[in-house]
């Protein structure tokens, strides 16, 4: 469908950071990067490869993130030893945003929060949700550990250009739907690698009118369709968010009205109902009424997906005055420590704790079946986390759904899978 010899936003990004006037899909590219990102399991081997350069600095340690996230607090001797590597790294090459245990938070959750993220950057992580950047209108993507140690060394990152694929949502989106609903839709629609090494512009009404949380939702997801990463275009959402977090000058880049895309789809929301992504893939994706009845003994509400503080006041307006059921175990991890605080002050960790909910430190924990929440054989855990493939969660025969936070909040109160409307 590619005929114009107009831009998208991400063509542009690329172009502007690899010092061309235009690039296209397929172009091989050398760019400069802004932000490089780490975390305690993919960082500890970019810190061992940067070592074989023999280096006494790094490219800008005011352009280095690292994050101790994963197995933090540590589970064990071998996750103390990785999250050490990063400790170490951090004090001898005076990394300026070292993120410390009681003071970090899921990275995806962290660095937009701590206004490290604005429109125009490109940023790299040694982690596939990078792509979660993309919801303030940044090229962000990720990367493998010897892309990263090669970035600390050097600054930039190179890039073959990706396709555009554009997303358009129309209509009003019901009660209790919201951006995690339609990027599960999507990768429903598409499969998990239906967008491969492609950008996903999100548009439309429906995009529109989602807050920054949901944003960050949807983005984050990109990579669950194959996509290189996940964005939407700056707007007065975008640049309120930004207002009071980012110091300093920025410009928004957006794609140009006739630019040039591989695809476009367009969905009508108005009356999609909260999506299931059963097991064991994020594509398995049904309504919630398909999903009716089924038993869970584990539900998480966190991780870099749905850990925000808007998906933590859905799930306590839910939650209010009731009980988790006798046979489940409800986990509340908020991503980040101010937003722990946040949902404190807000009286929200009372609500949850008062439901006989277990409420964590920040950590990706159960997310990756790290820690805080592994699942036996046979278990069936609801989660707003992102992947749900199997042994995700725990044991290779436990299974995982993947929900919006008021779906996960309701059926944690009726012990099986629920529409929140019939929890009310």
């Amino acid at each position: 469908m590619r005929n114009s010899n107009n831009s998208t936003m991400v063509e542009k990004i690329l172009a502007a950071h690899a010092d061309k006037e235009k690039v296209a899909p397929g172009d091989l590219v050398n760019a400069r990067v802004d932000l490089a990102l780490g975390n305690d399991i993919t960082a500890p081997v970019a810190i061992r490869e940067f070592m074989r350069f023999g280096l006494d600095r790094v490219f800008d340690p005011d352009k280095i993130v690292l994050v101790p996230d994963h197995f933090t607090p540590n589970k064990d001797i071998a996750s103390a030893e990785q999250a050490a590597a990063l400790r170490n790294f951090a004090k001898q090459y005076a990394i300026k945003n070292y993120f410390e245990v009681g003071r970090m938070g899921i990275e995806h959750a962290l660095l937009p929060e701590q206004g490290l993220v604005w429109p125009g950057m490109v940023i790299i992580g040694a982690d596939s949700h990078t792509c979660t950047y993309g919801a303030l209108g940044a090229f962000s993507t990720g990367v493998g550990s010897t892309d990263l140690a090669a970035a600390m060394a050097l600054g930039e990152a190179w890039f073959k250009v990706p396709p555009t694929m554009r997303f358009e949502y129309e209509g009003k989106l019901p009660p209790y739907v919201g951006g995690k609903d339609l990027i599960l839709y999507t990768i429903g629609q598409i499969g998990v690698d239906g967008a491969r090494y492609r950008a996903m512009e999100f548009v439309g009404s429906a995009v529109d009118n989602l807050s920054m949380d949901g944003r960050l939702t949807m983005a984050n997801m990109a990579v669950e369709a194959g996509g290189k990463c996940g964005y939407i275009q700056p707007d007065e959402i975008t640049l309120e968010y930004l207002k009071g977090r980012v110091v300093g000058d920025y410009t928004a880049v957006y794609s140009d009205q006739d630019a040039g895309y591989e695809k476009i789809y367009k969905f009508d929301v108005s009356d999609l109902e909260p999506q299931i992504a059963f097991p064991p893939s994020p594509d398995n994706v049904r309504p919630v009424s398909e999903a009716s009845g089924i038993d869970i003994q584990q539900v998480v509400i966190g991780s870099c997906t749905n850990g925000r503080i808007e998906d933590l006041r859905l799930a306590a307006s839910v939650i209010k005055n009731k009980r988790v059921h006798p046979e489940v175990r409800l986990l509340i991890i908020p991503a980040t420590q101010d937003i722990y605080r946040q949902a404190m002050e807000e009286g929200l960790l009372k609500i949850f704790i008062e439901a006989e909910a277990a409420v964590s430190t920040p950590t990706c924990g159960p997310c990756l079946g790290g820690h805080m929440g592994i699942l036996a054989r046979g278990e069936k855990a609801l989660a707003t986390t992102n992947r749900n493939f199997v042994g995700r969660m725990g044991h290779p025969e436990s299974e995982v759904y993947l929900c919006n936070p008021a779906v996960a909040a309701a059926s944690a109160v009726t012990g099986t899978i629920v529409d929140p409307k019939e929890a009310i």
